[in-house]
């Protein structure tokens, strides 16, 4: 392991965003203009660029390319359009599923943590109109409660991340599946951010049982989508108890999302054990997998969209370009990246 210091190339983010934000497909590495933009990949890309230690020109034109693209996409009352089509009009109605919960996180990222004071004030704007609403589902909960927690540390005593974070806690604590650990039945997508999420309120609402739920969480996710030392994580059918793996189509946000949950249990415990998670997060991207293939083009900072049995999707689109640049940016932060 060594403590790199250079931050990656952008250039197939910044070729996958216009001055409307950022193209969710791409045919290996072209922009598909026709499908369009979604709130979902702008989110992540904002989180992304707010938190990358080397601020560039390209980095704050990013920024506040996609932090005016989740402006515009969020109604008077909280709720978040996803979809623009070609010609920049939304093609949805407004609602609270991931994409919302997406959102609230990027908004919470970047209220905390943006060195611009314009963005800051825009996103605590936006923060407190996205966070008056709930979703009944589960991820997208335990996304806006990620955003909750960047925005309670940096403001202990604001009453609506905290009244988020309670209730996203207590919603992912509260489910239960009868077969497993884990609290559906079987895993999904994204998986790291339930846990991540439990964590994350244990830290702000100094809740020992959520972190002690969480780091069980963690654990056992950790368990089920390793193999031969490296992960070996669902595929796009999921995994119920007793799939065997490995599972194929693997896609990068769930490697991602296992290391943020890992990075996050290692920030609220010290461990530095849980550094490995992180480590093995990357070395997923890095070749590190069940098909031993490399998931990211170093040279122009494209992340590879799946990974199958022999080979991988050659096409580079926005959410596994992004998962591979964030769980890069987590390897760099913590000295994993080899």
């Amino acid at each position: 392991m060594t403590r790199a210091t250079s931050a990656p190339s952008y250039a197939h983010l910044a070729a996958l965003t216009d001055q409307t934000s950022i193209f969710e497909h791409a045919e290996y590495d072209v922009p598909r203009h026709a499908h369009g933009y979604c709130v979902d990949d702008a989110a992540r890309a904002l989180v992304l660029v707010t938190r990358e230690p080397d601020t560039t020109p390209l980095m704050e034109r990013l920024g506040e390319v996609y932090l005016s693209f989740l402006e515009r996409a969020l109604s008077e009352d909280g709720r978040m359009h996803n979809r623009m089509s070609e010609q920049r009009v939304f093609v949805d109605v407004p609602g609270v599923g991931d994409w919302w919960g997406r959102a609230v996180w990027a908004f919470g990222v970047v209220q905390a943590q943006s060195r611009s004071a314009d963005h800051r004030a825009r996103a605590a704007r936006a923060f407190a109109r996205a966070a008056g609403q709930r979703s009944a589902d589960l991820r997208a909960m335990a996304f806006a409660a990620i955003g909750a927690a960047a925005v309670l540390q940096g403001e202990p005593e604001n009453a609506q991340a905290r009244s988020m974070l309670e209730d996203a806690a207590s919603m992912i604590g509260a489910a239960r599946c009868d077969s497993w650990t884990w609290p559906e039945a079987s895993l999904r997508y994204a998986n790291g951010i339930l846990p991540e999420a439990l964590l994350a309120a244990g830290a702000g609402l100094g809740r020992q049982d959520h972190i002690a739920r969480g780091l069980e969480l963690l654990r056992f996710l950790l368990s089920v989508e390793s193999a031969g030392g490296h992960l070996s994580v669902t595929g796009t059918d999921g995994r119920a108890p007793g799939d065997d793996g490995p599972l194929f189509d693997q896609q990068p946000i769930e490697p991602a999302a296992i290391g943020e949950a890992c990075a996050r249990a290692f920030e609220v415990t010290a461990d530095p054990a849980w550094l490995a998670g992180v480590e093995s997060a990357w070395g997923w991207f890095a070749g590190r997998n069940d098909a031993g293939i490399a998931m990211f083009d170093a040279s122009a900072g494209g992340g590879f969209d799946g990974l199958h049995r022999e080979s991988r999707n050659e096409n580079r689109g926005a959410e596994s370009t992004i998962a591979a640049l964030m769980t890069r940016q987590l390897a760099r932060r913590f000295g994993v990246l080899d």
